[in-house]
């Protein structure tokens, strides 16, 4: 294990860092960075999901020099979904530094990216056709870059982007810094680095297991309106010791923990805005047992490894397949048996397919959960605690109020008085929760098929919007790619 103070790294971006809630780094960024510091040439072969753009991006960060106002380096990455989530990234990894990232890609305004080129961005992120524009715009000019980055180059040959990347690195003066990541190296990546790159240190990083034997996997689709009434009944019926729940963003985390807590479960949200105090402080109780839900962001869930989780849900199913391997990997951990949930809107069903087809195990459908159901699994969670008490604790102290019950009332009527005042009913207190927009997948690269991934597009190169794509246009030659219950716990727990 590799800790990101272990590597030297400058105070600013140390602080970023821990910004982020980052504590551990990945295989790929703890052999990327002290390479990338040294300003070697580098080939990262790695998939989707194993934290590429720290890898690439703390070297980056530490290199900038706020007072140079030439754009110092430059990101070609394949798609503006991965463009725009690359330059949030390096946004929040230069926050303490104060440096300048701009994303330039197909299906913005370019008068607007213009007026932005204007403000002396550090850093550019783009797509390589509108990279190109800019260039032969001469709004964009390369002649004081230092680090150039080429992001899943595999799947920018796919798209026919190799020419695009050539003219676009010719406008790069040959005394820089080269960093090539990609899961896959074909005979044209293998030519690009020869050509472009100068004696290049090869890292590859095995890509994650991709089955876990020892977790039952369902997924319920319902609209985004029935996702928290679901979740809730969830919990009530299957009352986990342990529970982890991903959501898609920030303020996802922030509304579905304060919508658990006025529902009377025990939870609390961690994602990158929070102090790193804060952040452990919320693990230190979760591990305990003082919460039963975790709330996390995949950015806040890296390098978590808490033993007991029992229940994994996606509330939000993830952007891509190795993140649903990483988030469903935090349960059925030593042996144990571990449950996955995830809740699949009607225009997901793209993603699922894609997350089956890389785990090579299909989900199970379960039903939605109804009241009745929860409330009987309430009553069930009582009904064990009481039967425990029963066989394994001294009653002798009750026993003559017990008699005394029995003598007035029918013991029937006392055991479901019992039951009725210790079982927590289903609560219908209302709660808002902001509509998140689906989430655009990145497709696995061995579908065929144009799919339901964010890199679908017509035959004529439009995007969703109709406007013609410069920033991803495609070759249509392109190849196929334990006892506890929530409702007993919950009244103890004053938030």
């Amino acid at each position: 294990m590799t800790l990101f103070s272990e590597l030297g790294l400058d105070r600013t971006t140390m602080k970023s860092i821990e910004k982020m809630g980052f504590e551990e780094a990945t295989p790929i960024q703890a052999q990327t960075i002290p390479l990338g510091l040294e300003g070697k040439d580098l080939i990262g072969q790695a998939q989707t999901g194993t934290g590429k753009t720290v890898a690439f991006g703390i070297p980056l960060m530490e290199k900038i020099d706020l007072k140079d106002e030439n754009v110092q380096g430059i990101i070609i990455a394949p798609t503006r979904e991965l463009a725009i989530q690359v330059s949030e990234e390096l946004f929040k990894l230069g926050y303490g530094k104060r440096a300048r990232v701009l994303a330039v890609y197909g299906g913005q305004d370019i008068d607007r990216q213009i007026r932005a080129l204007k403000k002396k961005p550090h850093i550019i992120v783009g797509t390589p056709g509108r990279l190109l524009d800019h260039i032969k715009r001469k709004t964009l000019r390369l002649g004081g870059v230092s680090t150039v980055i080429l992001d899943e180059a595999d799947e920018m040959l796919n798209m026919g982007f190799i020419e695009d990347i050539e003219s676009i690195l010719s406008e790069v003066p040959d005394e820089r810094q080269t960093l090539l990541f990609s899961a896959t190296m074909p005979e044209p990546i293998r030519k690009i680095a020869e050509r472009f790159m100068k004696d290049p240190t090869i890292v590859r990083v095995k890509a994650k297991e991709m089955t876990v034997s020892n977790i039952d996997q369902y997924y319920l689709e319902l609209r985004e309106n029935e996702k928290f009434e679901s979740l809730a009944r969830l919990f009530d019926i299957q009352t986990p010791e342990l529970a982890i729940v991903f959501g898609r963003t920030k303020r996802r985390v922030d509304e579905l923990s304060s919508a658990l807590t006025v529902r009377g479960y025990m939870a609390e949200g961690i994602h990158g805005d929070l102090s790193q105090a804060k952040r452990l402080s919320v693990l230190k109780k979760f591990k305990e047992g003082n919460i039963d839900v975790l709330v996390a962001t995949d950015v806040a869930a890296r390098g978590l490894d808490i033993s007991g989780v029992t229940h994994v849900y996606n509330f939000d199913i993830p952007q891509d397949p190795e993140s649903y391997v990483h988030r469903i990997g935090r349960t059925g951990r030593a042996g144990k048996h571990g449950v996955a949930i995830t809740f699949v809107t009607p225009r997901e069903r793209g993603q699922l397919q894609a997350v089956e087809h890389t785990t090579k195990k299909r989900m199970e459908r379960m039903k939605t959960p109804t009241i009745t159901e929860a409330l009987e699994g309430q009553q069930k969670a009582v009904t064990e605690k009481i039967l425990n008490t029963v066989e394994n604790e001294d009653l002798t102290l009750y026993l003559s109020q017990a008699e005394e019950l029995l003598q007035k009332h029918n013991a029937v009527d006392l055991v479901a008085a019992v039951l009725k005042s210790l079982t927590k009913e289903p609560d219908t207190t209302p709660v808002k929760l902001t509509e998140e927009s689906p989430m655009p997948m990145r497709r696995d690269r061995n579908r065929s098929g144009s799919g339901s991934g964010s890199n679908s597009r017509s035959r004529n190169g439009r995007g969703p919007s109709g406007r013609k794509d410069y920033g991803n246009k495609r070759n249509n030659n392109r190849k196929p790619g334990g006892n506890r219950s929530f409702g007993q716990k919950r009244e103890q727990y004053n938030k």
